[in-house]
């Protein structure tokens, strides 16, 4: 998904210098002329990833306008721009909540590394905000991800079931993101913040489900050293999540049953019962109601589970979604991956959009956690996905993809390139040397042309350092021919 960057300026040459240098690097560019507008546009729900905010501006200022966002609970990382604030300024407005700063006027490549080390802050923050989330048992229905009707109808019947203890027994094909529910069921529950504690209930051993669910008294069986507690008993306050429920042996199912009417349980070798307070939230990839009437699941533990059901959604039932959903995992993969991805590419996410995904969620997830592995681009290519898309290689040497920006000329083009516009002219019209002044500045004005405006490889070029350059090309007049270029 392409990232949005809200420009906040009162200057509109400056504003469309900046949307060039941004739309160049595949960056969506929205304006703002001053602060207000700025909140308004945040206000309605806008798109915004990162907002870069003039300091001196009529009306509200930067630093005002900054205090208001953060007051009103605007999140999206803050750039500041400044041409004449000093360091007291810009002090202030990093204590107000902005992540860098940068002076007018700006190389194109200082604006682009700014943007980019914001994104990944961001990224980042997200990340850790997540996992304290999952840890702490407070994830909520706002935490998951897709906005398609199919969603929005499991949210708002989720967020009903959490408001009270009722049973809840969750639907869908495997890798719809069952366990993501119910994980948002308790974190929206009075509840929240107990345990929550997860069982697969397909992958115990059948031997070893009644221990492992209800706990077992030391040299109860053989095997049995120490006093085990059992999932029910460490849930205790909390919620119980039986995934695959469907899976559980009959005679566990008795033992289930018990516990869900009276809310007490036996351990395994206990002489009495304990009483535990429990909500039990399950799950299944199987018709429940078809293993009832092949005799393998018992029906009237069938409708203690299935009193509120909720059925998650497949993801080719809500492709809308994708997007956003290869958004989260671009951003939660450059964290644990250390990349900097930005996106996928807008023909990369089409065809990721209209694949089926049989795997659901799992499965997306899965092939852009190995695309950002491999891949070295700022921007996720279909190569990238040989198993969906097909295209098991890069693209030939020389082709850029749609939405990128294009490479530096090679030294063959650069040749050609030379002369075909003319070499600089060391003699005038009537044969004498120019001054080395004319020289200079003809020499500098073909590298702009011939890099694209890319400053750090001119002043590498032409062997001088980037602020020597700067400075000859303000005193030479050339500011408006490097923001064209770089346009």
């Amino acid at each position: 998904m392409t990232k949005t960057v809200l420009v906040v300026d009162d200057d509109p040459t400056q504003r469309r210098l900046i949307q060039a240098v941004l739309e160049r690097e595949g960056f969506a560019v929205v304006h703002a002329e001053n602060g207000d507008e700025a909140i308004k546009r945040l206000g309605a729900g806008g798109a915004c990833d990162v907002v870069l905010l003039d300091l001196v501006m009529p009306g509200i200022s930067g630093q005002d306008t900054l205090v208001e966002m953060r007051a009103r609970g605007f999140s999206q990382p803050v750039i500041v721009v400044t041409a004449t604030g000093g360091i007291d300024t810009v002090v202030q407005a990093m204590q107000a909540g902005a992540v860098d700063f940068f002076v007018k006027p700006a190389a194109p490549e200082r604006i682009i590394v700014s943007i980019r080390n914001a994104l990944s802050m961001g990224a980042l923050k997200g990340e850790v905000d997540r996992l304290k989330k999952h840890q702490s048992g407070r994830t909520t229905f706002a935490d998951l991800i897709g906005s398609s009707p199919a969603m929005t109808l499991v949210k708002r019947m989720g967020e009903r079931a959490a408001k009270s203890s009722i049973p809840v027994l969750i639907t869908g094909e495997s890798g719809v993101g069952k366990e993501v529910i119910a994980r948002a069921v308790h974190g929206s529950s009075d509840r929240a913040g107990k345990p929550f504690v997860a069982v697969n209930c397909g992958a115990i051993p059948e031997n070893l489900v009644e221990s492992i669910l209800f706990g077992h008294e030391k040299g109860s069986f053989t095997g049995a050293h120490d006093k085990h507690l059992g999932k029910f008993q460490e849930a205790n306050g909390g919620t119980l999540f039986l995934d695959e429920v469907g899976e559980l042996p009959l005679d566990i199912q008795v033992k289930l049953l018990r516990a869900l009417q009276e809310s007490e349980i036996d351990p395994v070798g206990s002489k009495r019962s304990i009483r535990v307070d429990v909500r039990i939230v399950s799950a299944t990839n199987r018709d429940l109601s078809q293993a009832v009437a092949e005799g393998r699941f018992r029906e009237d533990l069938f409708y203690r589970l299935n009193v509120f059901p909720i059925e998650a959604p497949a993801l080719r039932e809500r492709k809308e979604d994708v997007p956003a959903l290869v958004d989260c995992f671009v951003r939660r993969y450059n964290v644990e991956e250390g990349k900097s991805v930005v996106a996928a590419s807008p023909e990369t996410m089409a065809f990721l959009a209209a694949f089926d995904w049989p795997g659901n969620v799992r499965q997306l997830e899965n092939a852009v956690y190995r695309a950002i592995v491999l891949s070295d681009a700022p921007y996720l290519q279909p190569y990238d996905f040989p198993a969906i898309s097909g295209v098991a290689a890069p693209p030939p040497e020389g082709s850029v993809p749609a939405g990128m920006p294009e490479p530096l000329p090679t030294p063959e083009e650069l040749m050609a390139q030379m002369t075909a516009e003319a070499p600089v002219k060391i003699l005038d019209g009537r044969g004498h040397l120019r001054t080395l002044e004319e020289i200079e500045r003809d020499l500098i004005q073909l590298a702009i042309g011939i890099y694209a405006g890319h400053m750090s490889e001119v002043a590498r070029r032409l062997g001088i350092g980037r602020s020597t350059l700067y400075r000859k090309v303000r005193e030479q007049g050339l500011e408006e021919m490097v923001a064209e270029a770089a346009a």
